[in-house]
């Protein structure tokens, strides 16, 4: 049978990437450190991926096993050696943990064979495989680097489906909900995988995603919460909410469709499409899970800074933009760590400077001026 192996044994690792391995007719390793979810799998070798509608359809998945990285990484690399694709779900800030035991696979794995591999990091960050890339190129040997070639491939991707945090401790199986889109960067000819788009370019796949789904999926969270809301459904049921949301992704709207020549009634019906998902109630998406880590969120390149800065840079509109990350500046949940840390930093250097620190935003600058205005007057 065919091999993946999948580091990330969390809900959008079993719930999306894993499950459409799984229906393409692989046995999907997943590789995690969390040692009751490995041996789960290795235990009952399936789960369910139930979908957030009225009837919950679900889908029964199989041929999974597990592997523990911390435990096991001898296993996870005789694993890369006979994997034909080799994908992760862990969160952007976890891929330089996780490149040195590529790096020993990879080198294992040209010495023995010269099929072909091929890497993708499916998370919420643009050029996610270039950064693990990257970090596996600084353990790894010229003459590995040489022997890789023609062998080992890096493709970029773009994940998009939600899957809310599970209410079924204990279990391996998943809700999620019914939409989803991966698309990979390439113009190599892959093995047909279920749900999989390839297209030459990402740029546009992904901004669109990242500047509509992620923008507007946090711009919900830090309204609602500032709201007092507990659910992403129920901050939408405010009408005044739901205006500055579509406000906002309008506003990214207009740097997509400027920047990529987009068609503007195409992505207006894409933006009412994205709104509509937030909506399902099946899903009890909380708004404080959509809000955490903040400072992430908040960084120069991820889906709030980064349209704003565009925006401006193209002369276009960002003052809800500018208003959501103020929004984001006021969330001080305190069980969420980044949370707490950004508070400390505000009360300690002031807003200018930690939008310069963490955003890389000037602190004299029109986009700062511009959240401080909006930063008063939420707080207040």
């Amino acid at each position: 049978m065919k091999e993946v192996l999948h580091f990330g044994a969390g809900n959008i690792g079993r719930g999306f990437i894993g499950a459409l391995f799984s229906e393409s007719g692989y046995h999907v390793t997943f590789v995690d450190i969390a040692d009751e979810i490995i041996q789960q799998l290795n235990e009952q070798k399936s789960y369910q991926v139930k979908l957030a509608t009225s009837t919950q359809e679900s889908t029964a998945i199989s041929n999974v096993s597990g592997l523990n990285n911390l435990k096991q990484a001898d296993e996870v690399v005789e694993a890369i050696t006979g994997a034909e694709f080799l994908t992760t779900a862990i969160g952007p800030t976890i891929l330089p943990r996780i490149a040195p035991l590529i790096a020993r696979g990879l080198t294992k794995r040209v010495e023995q064979s010269d099929a072909k591999l091929y890497i993708i990091a499916c998370e919420n960050q643009i050029g996610a495989t270039d950064i693990l890339k990257q970090h596996i190129v600084e353990h790894l040997s010229e003459d590995t680097k040489q022997k890789m070639e023609g062998k080992i491939y890096f493709f970029n991707s773009a994940v998009d489906r939600i899957v809310p945090i599970q209410e079924n401790k204990g279990s391996l199986d998943v809700l999620v909900e019914p939409y989803y889109e991966w698309v990979v960067e390439t113009t190599e000819t892959l093995p047909s995988i279920t749900g999989m788009k390839i297209v030459a370019e990402l740029a546009p796949y992904i901004e669109r995603k990242l500047f509509t789904v992620n923008t507007g999926h946090a711009v919900i969270a830090y309204l609602g919460y500032l709201a007092g809301k507990s659910t992403i459904d129920k901050t939408l049921a405010d009408e005044s909410i739901e205006t500055q949301v579509r406000q906002t992704l309008n506003e990214t709207g207009d740097y997509l469709v400027h920047q990529y020549r987009l068609n503007h009634e195409e992505h207006l019906a894409y933006i009412q499409k994205i709104i509509e998902r937030f909506k399902n109630p099946y899903l009890h998406d909380g708004v404080t899970r959509v809000a955490r880590a903040p400072i992430r969120k908040l960084g120069p390149e991820d889906r709030l800074v980064r349209p704003a800065v565009e925006a401006h840079k193209a002369g276009l509109a960002y003052t809800n933009l500018a208003k959501a990350i103020a929004a984001a500046l006021l969330f001080n949940f305190e069980e969420d760590e980044e949370a707490i840390k950004l508070q400390a930093m505000i009360q300690e250097k002031g807003v200018a400077t930690v939008l310069q620190e963490i955003s890389g935003l000037e602190e004299n600058g029109e986009i700062t001026r511009e959240v401080i205005k909006h930063y008063e007057a939420l707080k207040n």
